[in-house]
């Protein structure tokens, strides 16, 4: 015990935090909320870290993500005088990393590890020109001869997991799609086949890999959806196909906005944006609706109204063109217009837009339809329409069975959170007997 030395490193990074002992036990505490495993640590335990006390293994990335956010830069276990997690090195190239990435998805007996992943602020997200054309990324002479029929099931498999996520929620649908690319995707990208072949097949990974990250996303894994974001990345760039590099850039600012990280959340919806300089009304405004989301959540009031006003522009434009389901709607836009109110503080003006957005919504999107009429209901709750909200979860809980997704059971404990003060009321204690039924579980 005697011979335990200070950390230097730790102490280093902590002082130039700014940081009081207590404030940062509490960020990291933070983290571990949002990871999805809570923890309560107090100023002596970081006393005791700077003192030489190593943390525990699974606590070491938690710190190392706080001091990262506080910072803005990544911050390696050396820095911070821990030692070397093994086996932390990355795979060697894009289709070896998402094999690697792939088989801890897919695998039930890894997926405790898969959940643990963290969500980065300091990631390094590749631009356009990084990842452009690189087509040495992808090995290829192995296996057998592969074309656009291998390329156009592809496409066709992803488009049946996302009506399944779309219908069912990503808890189940996401080891499918990890298991196909395992299995299918990542040999066909090894495989031989003429260029145009390959460029269509990276492009269908790249769109295959963008999903399943945003069903990690879904389930709460979020370590997990960055990784597979920055494979989609990789291989949109190596197919130089600039839409789903856009889209994948806005959904990694998606999933910033979503857990609050706002200024992390703009540089994406920015680059998203820079990076589609010949988009189309529709895409136009599925960029500029998450601008506009971004831009009100760091309170940049001018550029979030902005934003709003050219997506909406925009959306009409595409609508007097074309009717394209599947793709950013009216309903979408609505859902963007209520986050931006919510964020700028109208909380009326952001009940009247989800209730727009949910009429619009088309009925195959069931787990979005959870998600948002228990996100409705939360905010009728905050503005005193208690019977109002009341009957908003009910018609939540209507789709509930149906819909495995982390983001809907999340909605569905924070109503038994708000509503348990009010169990004197008649039509809070219907719908919390009715939900306790439903989702026992949620109810603890």
């Amino acid at each position: 015990m005697g011979d335990r030395q200070p950390n230097e490193g730790l102490t280093r990074l902590y002082r130039e935090s700014g940081w009081t002992q207590r404030r940062f036990a509490q960020e990291v505490n933070r983290i571990a909320t949002e990871r999805g495993t809570p923890t309560r640590y107090q100023g002596p335990s970081v006393h005791q870290w700077l003192d030489g006390h190593m943390p525990k293994t699974e606590v070491q990335p938690l710190i190392l993500e706080a001091l990262s956010r506080r910072l803005r830069r990544p911050v390696t276990h050396a820095q911070a005088g821990f030692p070397q997690p093994p086996g932390d090195s990355p795979a060697a190239g894009t289709v070896d990393g998402l094999l690697d990435l792939g088989e801890q998805d897919m695998s039930p007996t890894r997926r405790s590890v898969v959940g643990a992943s963290l969500f980065s602020v300091a990631l390094a997200v590749p631009g356009w020109p990084e990842v452009v054309g690189r087509m040495e990324a992808v090995a290829t002479g192995q296996t057998r001869r592969i074309g656009m029929p291998e390329v156009d099931m592809v496409v066709a498999m992803t488009e049946q997991i996302s009506q399944l996520d779309d219908q069912f929620g990503g808890r189940h649908a996401r080891p499918m799609a990890a298991a196909f690319l395992v299995n299918t995707v990542a040999p066909y990208l090894k495989a031989d086949a003429s260029e145009a072949t390959r460029k269509a097949m990276m492009s269908a990974a790249s769109d295959l890999c963008y999903l399943t990250g945003y069903m990690a996303v879904d389930e709460g894994v979020h370590g997990i959806a960055q990784r597979y974001y920055l494979k989609a990345l990789e291989l949109a760039g190596a197919a130089e196909d600039h839409l789903t590099f856009c889209t994948t850039l806005r959904g990694m600012s998606v999933q910033a906005v979503d857990l609050r990280h706002g200024p992390e959340a703009l540089r994406l919806a920015d680059a998203a944006a820079a990076a589609s300089p010949q988009a189309g009304p529709r895409m136009r405004a599925f960029l500029a609706g998450q601008q506009a989301h971004a831009s009100a959540q760091v309170g940049d009031r001018a550029n979030a109204l902005r934003y709003l006003r050219e997506a909406d522009a925009a959306m009409e434009k595409a609508e007097s063109r074309e009717k394209a389901f599947g793709s950013y709607d009216p309903a979408a836009l609505n859902y963007h217009t209520s986050q931006v109110r919510f964020e700028l503080g109208d909380m009326r003006g952001a009940v009247e837009a989800m209730q727009q957005s949910d009429k619009l919504r088309y009925s195959i999107y069931r787990r979005t339809r959870v998600k948002e009429r228990g996100l409705l209901a939360e905010r009728q709750f905050a503005i005193g329409h208690l019977e109002a909200a009341c009957a908003t979860w009910h018609t939540a809980l209507d789709d509930f069975p149906l819909v495995q997704s982390g983001r809907a059971d999340q909605r569905i404990a924070e109503m038994f959170r708000l509503i348990r003060p009010h169990l004197k009321n008649p039509t809070a204690r219907h719908l919390y007997e009715r939900a306790r039924a439903i989702a026992p579980k949620l109810a603890a």
